[in-house]
């Protein structure tokens, strides 16, 4: 747990010092919080209503999406995307990669099975590594 802690500290300011987190990103950043977030949302909804314009707010239920991480998309938009290479992308594929999971009951378990998406469960990385995996779709919904 400590490493997790190192390595997302050296990762945050990795993405803060060379501006790589998304701009409408409230997460990981000073003086920024869900409370800024929604905030923000607000003002803009007010503005467009203020101005004529009609305004949607579209909300995800994001519950389990944690699970659905694609671990090779990851990967590779951590390279391409972020700039990340050599040991840096050979220690988060031995992070992401390995782990098996079963189902005990009392009487029984099931055979181990790889898991082949998501990002550990309770990890101090996953909340970041997942921002970083969907970054590419707050720029589509910016672009639109």
């Amino acid at each position: 747990m400590l490493l997790e802690h190192l390595v997302f500290e050296q990762l945050v300011k990795y993405l803060t010092d060379n501006c790589l987190l998304p701009d409408r990103q409230s997460s990981y950043r000073r003086f920024h919080s869900t409370e800024t977030a929604v905030l923000r949302v607000l003002s803009d909804i007010l503005t467009a209503l203020d101005s004529g314009i009609l305004a949607m707010l579209t909300l995800l239920d994001l519950s389990a999406a944690f699970d659905s991480v694609d671990r090779k998309i990851l990967l590779r938009r951590l390279q391409t995307s972020y700039g990340l290479g050599g040991v840096v992308i050979s220690w988060f594929t031995s992070y992401l990669t390995g782990h098996t999971q079963y189902v005990r009951s009392s009487a029984s378990s099931s055979k181990p099975s790889e898991v082949l998406y998501g990002v550990p469960q309770g990890s101090v990385l996953g909340p970041i590594l997942f921002l970083l995996y969907t970054a590419c779709v707050l720029q589509l919904v910016k672009s639109h």
